[in-house]
């Protein structure tokens, strides 16, 4: 028996609940995840603020590309002392060049930002051209954690990515899958690579509940919503892999 570690990204008060009771280890606090994940609001932060669990927030401020100006790098400065003062434990950052390798004086600049909070780089990771280079810069710049796919759209499709990601680590830090892992591809994903934490929605499609929503454009015809069960588990089938 392990203990591989469950993070649930979720971006509304419900998703915090089933994460909890579904027994998450950590937490990553987000809005919008249709896009990716962005900047979670600030009553969003306070209410993850009081559980009794890790919460990491998001640093986004816009859809789009990670390429950050300095008004953008202003307004994250302010995200992270609002995920600070809401009492989480850590932000959830990333930047890159415009030829997709990681901002170093962009990262280090928000870094320095956040002191005394915890640190995880996000998928910009996956848009680098030499991951070897991206993980030595993580490592430098004190980050605890790499969210990977490998470079593909899902875990699964990344996976030889994410064994040579894992290997160039050398437990120096962490390396969590995430990206498409759910109860259908965690065995897949357990069976190929040495993990100590993995990273998901936990989530289930719902239907909106009214059609005239929908007609207006208010809400999608379906969204993706976390699960109680299915955080329940996902944490069980990690803490019976071997």
């Amino acid at each position: 028996m392990t203990n591989i570690l469950l993070e649930v990204c979720v971006e509304d008060a419900a998703g915090l609940r089933a994460a909890v009771n579904g027994g998450a280890d950590r937490i990553e606090l987000c809005s919008a995840l249709s896009v990716g994940g962005l900047t979670p609001s600030p009553g969003l932060m306070a209410l993850a603020g009081k559980l009794h669990i890790p919460v990491y927030a998001m640093i986004r401020p816009r859809p789009g590309d990670f390429v950050f100006d300095a008004s953008d790098i202003d307004v994250m400065r302010t995200e992270i002392d609002t995920a600070r003062s809401a009492g989480l434990a850590g932000v959830v950052l990333g930047a890159s060049r415009l030829d997709g390798r990681l901002d170093v004086a962009t990262l280090r600049a928000l870094i320095d930002h956040a002191s005394g909070l915890g640190l995880t780089l996000h998928r910009a990771f996956d848009l680098v051209p030499d991951f070897n280079e991206a993980v030595q810069i993580a490592v430098d710049l004190g980050f605890e954690r790499i969210l990977t796919s490998g470079g593909a759209k899902k875990a699964s499709g990344g996976m030889d990515v994410l064994a040579s990601v894992i290997s160039a680590a050398k437990s120096r830090i962490s390396i969590m899958p995430g990206s498409g892992v759910t109860l259908q591809t965690i065995d897949g994903l357990l069976s190929r690579l040495p993990v100590t934490e993995v990273h998901s929605s936990c989530s289930v499609d719902q239907p909106a509940h009214d059609a005239r929503l929908v007609s207006l454009g208010f809400v999608a015809p379906s969204a993706r919503q976390t699960d109680t069960q299915v955080v329940r588990l996902l944490k069980a089938r990690l803490t019976a892999a071997p």
